[in-house]
């Protein structure tokens, strides 16, 4: 078919064209003044998604931004949403609606549930590609009741999106509470330990016996160094070869000494007097005994040097002994003192981690205490709803122009749909295509 062809048909059929398209077009106007009208109001709404948690205030990665807008636009959706708007409306309470619902349901179900149903049929939210702002728009049959219902969705947004973020709050605190009361006991019952075990072994916090014991420890250990030695020196001397004359004792006795010299100038006295009296004089007896008196003095004080010397090992010996026993019992009082206070340390870190668990609990019962009875919420509203002037619903004008465009194509598709059934020749172009001969004229018509 070509396009000449197609205008032949049209001409040829114009009349059902157009009857076609004004049966679309008086059906479509006249649906447009029957159907009821309908108004959209609309409400916006700004998120604040830097800071969606008050107590907390942890802002939100921008890849996170996407999917939380999209969460908020399911809430808005949500049957929870929807009822709570009835119980703000308290359209449940209506005994028109009532009659409704017994009418479209036998009674069956709830009332509340139905109605948001309805509601949510009605609904339509549009997040913004470019921002943080959420559209709410409701259709109704009343400019005021559609504004109303919009306004309404804001607020049931706003308290269910503040409940959903206090809720977990208040179970986690509920939990937390739970917990904090074993912990307390476990770090009271930890803290008893720790004290009936310092009262028992008599340890103050700020004991310093430990730093004691071991100073003493360490005074004992030198003394014995030093009574050690004593007696190697001691016993090295008694044991020595010789006369005890050469004792260093013997040597830097005074009184050994001084008899010594008196011993001297009684012999050299002596000399002289044998030397010019002879031995039998009176003077030089009594100077004789004299020297002998002296010689036995001198070797009863080395004696005696030399017999203390052996008193005074036996006395090392003994002192040794001695340090040597308060030695080892002061190595193992400093031993039960450290056993005792590693007992303290490991309970002392009993207690330590008992309070440091209790804390940390103590700590999140107080945040999660704050954020179940927080009032504030990262949502306002932007603009609020207002009856609108205008319907929404149905639009003439652009229901005219749809009716128009395919009432054409009706009329079209009619027109060739009929040339189809009922074919006429209505040009050369059809002879030739009809007819093997060849076309020789065209009588023209009359005018």
């Amino acid at each position: 078919m070509t396009f000449h062809q197609f205008l032949l048909i049209l001409r040829a059929r114009w009349v059902i064209v157009a009857s076609v398209l004004g049966i679309v077009i008086a059906t479509t106007l006249l649906v447009s003044l029957i159907i009821p009208r309908q108004y959209t109001a609309e409400t916006a709404l700004v998120i604040d998604v830097k800071s969606p948690d008050p107590i907390v205030g942890a802002a939100l990665p921008v890849q996170m931004l996407a999917g939380y807008m999209a969460t908020q636009v399911d809430i808005i959706n949500s049957n929870r949403v929807a009822e709570r708007v009835v119980a703000l409306l308290k359209m449940d309470e209506a005994p028109a609606v009532r009659e409704q619902w017994q009418a479209d349901t036998d009674g069956r179900g709830e009332l509340r549930i139905w109605l948001a149903e309805l509601l949510q049929k009605k609904l339509v939210v549009r997040p913004s590609r470019d921002s943080n702002v959420i559209t709410i728009a409701f259709t109704g049959n009343a400019p005021d009741f559609a504004a109303a219902v919009a306004n309404a969705f804001a607020q049931a947004y706003i308290e269910v999106n503040l409940e959903l973020k206090v809720e977990p709050a208040r179970q986690y605190a509920r939990w937390f509470d739970e917990q904090s009361g074993p912990l307390r006991e476990k770090v009271e019952a930890a803290q008893k330990r720790l004290s009936d075990y310092q009262l028992q072994h008599g340890i103050v916090p700020a004991d310093g016996r430990l730093d004691v014991e071991n100073a003493r420890l360490a005074e004992i250990s030198s003394q014995l160094v030093v009574a050690e030695a004593q007696r190697m020196d001691s016993r090295s001397r008694q044991n020595q070869s010789g006369s005890a004359e050469t004792l260093p004792e013997v040597l830097q006795s005074g009184l050994i000494q001084g008899l010594k010299a008196e011993l001297a100038r009684q012999e050299a006295a002596r000399e002289q007097l044998g030397s010019r009296v002879g031995k039998n004089h009176p003077d030089y007896a009594r100077i004789e005994a004299e020297v002998r008196s002296l010689r036995e003095r001198i070797g009863a004080e080395t004696q005696r040097i030399a017999s203390s010397m052996g008193t005074a090992t036996r006395v090392n010996v003994a002192r040794e002994s001695d340090l040597r026993a308060a030695l080892e019992a002061q190595k193992k009082r400093v031993l039960e003192l450290r056993e005792r206070r590693d007992q303290i340390a490991v309970l002392q870190r009993d207690v330590e981690s008992a309070q440091r668990a209790y804390d940390l609990v103590a700590q999140r019962l107080t945040q999660a205490s704050l954020e179940s009875r927080t009032q504030q919420t990262n949502i306002a509203v932007l603009t609020s709803a207002t009856a609108p002037m205008q319907h929404s619903s149905p639009r003439t004008a652009l229901n005219l122009a749809l009716a128009i465009f395919l009432g054409t194509l009706l009329g079209l598709g009619s027109a060739l749909l009929l040339e189809l059934v009922d074919q006429r020749v209505r040009g050369p172009e059809d002879i030739e295509q009809c007819a093997a001969a060849p076309l020789l004229g065209i009588i023209p018509a009359r005018a």
